[in-house]
């Protein structure tokens, strides 16, 4: 297209904008420009000055349980809940609404809510549904009365379902609800499944969206599949869960199965690119949605500009949050795995005989770090092609004449025969074995002993993992296949046995966190006890005061 200001206004109309682009710029427009009307609706209030040392507490408790941002609230939504069903609960039972109070109360403190915002009916509306799960949570147990790991397995997945609801209720967006609408329309129409999958097709995309582009982990996805699987559940009476528990076993499996589904892969992909398109066009739309509507009307090259300046905002935003997240996963890694490992290096040299050399000592306390820094720094930010493709998705969305006319048609997946298997995975163990021998080799040469060498491989393992977990962050932008070389398929040749391994240990080393458990179970419940107290305190003196003036 010529840069031309004519032909520019000339082609501009020739191209319509879509109704559902119309209505994201309304709906962002009026969020933007929504007057702050004070009601006097009564809203949960809490002392600004002891609110920081609940807020101070979860970052340090954040330091030690590595999770992504996204869903640090969920967690600790789960967490509370635990806290006062389970193991409070115990000991005195609680009502549902002193539950929710406490629960809003405490994330308002810790800053995962704003202060003085959130109206003093959503109490109730909380209590509610922590009043369901506390039935649900009954119900189970009395089925399996008898069977204590069921019953464990049972009342940690009803928490993670309870913290799931309560986060979307606290979680309510308009532009998010209309992206949402407006990317499942879309790619339900623009997407042909296999005619064997075909059933699958609308739930798949449904949480394909919210897997990407909401970030939900396995607990989220799974509650949303909970729903729609159990349609009445936000209203759900006693007759209701009661019926749930008995068909239990059944649902799980259903669950399981559309999370597992054969064409998630190829579904993953697409979706990804398009949760780009309308991040980009809400950053773009955000600016100035006035300026933004004429621009694209009357300029499409001033409008392509825009987006590019976004994409590059973007990447510079991605660049940030991937140096961030590599400290954060190195003290992370250093409190929960390093310190003890280390510190166990000196005995267990001692207990098989060996000579503790101070120079592999060093090498296992240096080298993650550097290792996790070396993979940030070879991170690089897609490119001007990338860009390119993002303004051409963006258009797809915007104007009517550059929709998508072809549909994505996805692959019925194709199952390897067994000799197959065998054969690649033959190779895969062979790579696993001259991989972590060459390794081995090398740190036996540098005189590393047995422990030193386990230590070394157990956090390069890891660090590697996390590594990959934290690239992820650029590759989210990424909209155009990245191109292979012969180098890049030997590092993977090579490295994808190091991070499988990270992998495995992250999972199974995830339950041992000794930090973890001080901070839940010994210093939590005090700690929290000692902040509302301290509010009551301040309170008191701010009602005397009061009472003086």
């Amino acid at each position: 297209m010529s840069d031309n200001p004519t032909i520019s206004r000339k082609t501009a109309s020739l191209l319509t904008v879509t109704d559902s682009a119309k209505k994201l710029f309304q709906i962002i427009y009026k969020r933007k420009n929504k007057a702050d009307n004070e009601d006097d609706t009564p809203k949960i209030k809490v002392s600004e000055i002891i609110s920081k040392m609940a807020f101070f507490y979860e970052k340090i408790r954040n330091s030690v349980d590595y999770k992504e941002d996204h869903l640090l609230r969920k967690n600790a939504i789960q967490r509370i809940l635990k806290r006062c069903i389970v193991i409070e609960g115990a000991i005195r039972e609680q009502k549902p609404e002193e539950i929710a109070k406490h629960l809003l109360t405490e994330l308002i403190r810790a800053a995962y809510l704003p202060n003085n915002s959130i109206k003093e009916t959503k109490i109730d509306e909380v209590a509610i549904t922590i009043s369901k799960y506390i039935k649900f949570k009954k119900i189970c147990l009395q089925k399996f009365n008898n069977d204590s790991k069921k019953k464990d397995k049972a009342v940690k997945w009803i928490l993670a379902l309870a913290a799931s609801e309560i986060e979307e209720k606290l979680s309510s967006n308009l532009v998010v609800q209309k992206i949402i609408s407006d990317a499942y329309e879309l790619l339900n129409t623009n997407i042909k499944f296999p005619e064997l999958y075909q059933k699958d097709k609308e739930i798949q995309i449904y949480i394909g969206i919210h897997k990407i582009y909401l970030k939900f982990d396995r607990d989220m996805l799974e509650y949303q599949l909970f729903k729609y699987f159990v349609a009445d559940w936000s209203i759900a009476k006693d007759e209701e869960i009661l019926n749930v528990v008995n068909n239990l076993d059944q649902l799980r499996l259903s669950i399981d199965q559309q999370i597992n589904h054969p064409l998630t892969i190829q579904l993953t992909k697409i979706i990804n690119q398009y949760t780009v398109f309308y991040s980009i066009l809400c950053d773009v739309i955000e600016d100035d949605p006035v300026k933004v509507y004429e621009e694209l009307r009357e300029d499409p090259i001033s409008f392509k500009r825009l987006i590019k300046k976004f994409c590059n905002k973007r990447y510079q935003l991605a660049s940030t949050r991937l140096k961030r997240a590599a400290v954060r996963s190195i003290i992370y890694i250093f409190l929960t795995k390093m310190v003890l490992v280390v510190l166990l290096e000196v005995p267990m040299t001692s207990w098989f005989g060996e000579m503790l050399d101070y120079t592999s000592l060093a090498i296992n306390i240096g080298f993650p770090p550097l290792l996790l820094l070396i993979i940030v720094l070879f991170t690089r930010m897609p490119s001007d092609k990338n860009s390119a493709r993002i303004v051409d998705g963006i258009e797809e969305i915007v104007f009517e004449e550059k929709q998508r006319r072809e549909p994505y048609e996805l692959r019925q997946p194709v199952k390897r025969g067994r000799v197959s298997n065998t054969i690649f995975s033959i190779l895969y163990a062979i790579t696993f074995f001259v991989t972590f021998g060459l390794v081995v080799w090398f740190l036996r040469k540098i005189n590393f002993t047995f422990v030193s060498i386990v230590i070394f491989l157990f956090f390069v393992t890891l660090v590697s993992f996390f590594g990959i977990i934290i690239k992820k962050m650029t590759k989210e932008m990424l909209v155009i296949e990245k191109k292979e070389n012969i180098f890049s398929l030997i590092i993977d040749f090579f490295f994808t046995p190091v991070i499988a391994v990270g992998k495995w240990l992250n999972e199974k080393f995830s339950h041992i966190n000794v930090f973890v458990f001080v901070l839940d179970f010994i210093i939590e419940a005090p700690f929290k006890i000692f902040v509302e107290i301290a509010e009551d305190w301040t309170k008191y003196i701010r009602e005397r005061k009061e009472e003086i003036e």
